[in-house]
Formats: structure tokens, sequence, C-alpha cells
């Protein structure tokens, strides 16, 4: 798989400057995006950015952070909401589900870092130590607890996700969840729990969800998944008895090994089954393999 390179400058050396959300907001270069419960506002170009001194954000139930700069230098703000404000905007709000494939790689990452930041900034404004309300640092990248001094990070879980082909390499064995009823395979995927590593971690869940253990892991690559605040870890890996592949009953509704073919087919749309949208890395992990041998 290609290797994924930012492009937004997350200005890093900026966040520790005092006052720099106040000297931004007052800019009126700088561009605003507005998350309201994961979603922000699309445009018919793209995603709508808003100049910050919009008086639409002069109120002070809004959560700021400095998100980075774009390539030609621009600041660009989030506008953490609560979830029943209001914005004047005759577009659509869209997660980056249903928004990237419409959206630039620049407009793709900073959605998914503001939908990532901004959950952090409106479900967690209190110290989980003394319950004391923390004050915001490092641009909205932190917080401090004023009263026992703790400082506090946004969240991002760790999870792993596997392509397992056979041992010929001609057959991808993908899995329906009950949550989709069916309705699409998919690679398997799971969180990292306390004390796991990744590899412990792919060898575990796919033995629990397919009744499949693996060999001959391998890491492909990553991706940001702000739903809640998910790092998607994938790999590739081998089956080590195709025979004994099966779902758990409960999460995994369905297994079936798919020939080349079958995956080319289901990719262009035109079935056996259902894939993951092109925003996940599970339809890029699935992508990947095909075309390794199309």
């Amino acid at each position: 798989m290609n290797e994924a390179h930012a492009v937004l400058d997350r200005a890093g050396a900026e966040r520790d400057q005092p006052e720099i959300l106040e000297q931004l907001r007052a800019e009126t270069a700088t561009r605003v995006l507005p998350v309201r419960a994961g979603r922000a506002p699309l445009s018919a170009d793209g995603l709508r950015l808003y100049p910050a001194t919009d008086p639409a954000f002069a109120g002070d139930d809004v959560e700021w952070a400095l998100l980075g700069r774009r390539a030609d230098g621009t600041a660009v703000l989030l506008a953490a909401l609560d979830r029943d404000a209001a914005l004047d905007h005759d577009g659509s709000w869209a997660d980056v589900r249903d928004a990237s494939a419409r959206l630039s790689a620049e407009e793709t990452e900073i959605l998914v870092s503001g939908a990532a930041l901004s959950g952090w900034l409106r479900e967690a404004p209190f110290c989980p130590a003394c319950g004391t309300r923390a004050q915001l640092r490092q641009a909205g990248w932190s917080r401090r607890c004023p009263a026992c001094g703790r400082e506090h990070f946004p969240r991002t879980d760790p999870a792993v996700i596997v392509a397992v082909e056979s041992a010929d390499g001609d057959r991808l064995l993908l899995g329906a969840n009950a949550n989709w009823r069916g309705a699409f395979y998919s690679c398997f995927a799971g969180f990292v729990e306390a004390g796991e590593s990744l590899e412990t971690t792919v060898h575990r869940e796919i033995l629990e969800e397919a009744g499949v253990r693996l060999r001959d892991l391998r890491y492909r690559s990553s991706q940001p998944w702000p739903y809640p605040r998910s790092l998607m870890i994938g790999f590739r890996a081998t089956a080590v008895d195709e025979s004994a592949a099966h779902g758990d009953g409960t999460e995994i509704i369905d297994v079936r090994w798919l020939t080349r073919a079958e995956v080319g087919s289901a990719l262009a749309g035109d079935g056996p089954v259902g894939l993951p949208g092109p925003a996940s890395i599970a339809r890029a992990l699935i992508r990947d393999w095909y075309e390794e041998r199309a």
C-alpha cells in the first residue's frame, strides 16, 4: 500500500505561544472548521471553512483549537460546537465516511483531525482524577487541572484490522458484522486491550471472531478514525487452517472465502457481497490484496 504523508502542517511550535488562538481568531485570513457531533459543513467544492472573524463564532459556548496551517500558510482553527448549536449553512453536514470521496487529501486530514479533537474538547472538560474543570493549554491540544496539576491529552484508542488470505494467496476471508445485518463483508478488527501488543491483539481477535489461527503477519498501513477516537492499524496475514473459519455467531454472523475474481466484482459494485466504503482502511486493505495479482 502507498505510504500516507501528512499534508497539513500541524504547527506544533505555535501551540505554546501565549494567546495564539486569540491572535489567529482576529486575523481575517484565518479559516475555521466548525464541527458538530463529529460532522462538518460541506459546500459544492468540499469543506466549508469560515472566516475566523465570522460573528457566528463569537459566543462563549465554542471550544477552540489550532488544527494547523494549510500548504499556503493559512491557519485553520477548529470550532467545536455543541451538538444543538445553530450555524448559518444551507448545505449538508457530513462526517468522514460521507464526505471523503468529495474531499482533497488536505481537507480529509483537516476533517479527521477536527472530528477527533472536537469529541475530546466537548466530552472531556473535567479532570478524571479529581473532577475539577481542567484548563485548555497548547492551543486546544491538552488540558491541565488547576486543582491537582495533572495534564490530560486527547485520547487515541489503538485498534487492529486484518486482511486474512489463504495459503496460496488466491482467496480472501471476510466477515459480516452483526451490526450490518449481513449487508457488508469486511476485514476483521478489534481494539487493543490493556497489556497487549498489536501482534497479540491480531491473533486473539481473528481467533475469536473467525476461528482462524494466523501466520506471516505483516504490517501494511494505519488510518486515524475519529469514531470515536481510534487509530486503525492495518495488517495482512495468512490463515493456518482455512477450513476452521467460522463466525463467532455474536459479532460476526458469517464469514466467506472470496476468490480474487469475486473481490474484483465486489470492488466494482457488482457483488457477490457489499464492501466497506472508500474512506475506510478496510477497503484499502481489500483493494491492496486484489491489485497485487490483478
